[in-house]
């Protein structure tokens, strides 16, 4: 399994996400999170997927805590 890191929001709101070790991008929304896995190749991956994943490490808080 790949690690997943989503990292605190940052002062525009957005949480850096990182596969691997490799940024995927910046997620502003739940939503957003699921589509950057998506892309990188996690296809069939949803909302919930993400939510009760335990391969997900959430810092700064979790899937609910999104400030904009």
């Amino acid at each position: 399994m790949i690690t997943i890191i989503v990292y605190p929001p940052d002062n525009q709101g957005g949480r850096r996400v990182r596969a691997d070790g490799t940024l995927l991008g910046r997620a502003y929304r739940l939503r957003d999170v699921v589509a950057l896995l998506q892309e990188a190749g996690l296809e069939g991956i949803d909302d919930l997927d993400v939510i009760r994943s335990d391969d997900i490490e959430w810092r700064g808080g979790g899937p609910e805590v999104w400030p904009h």
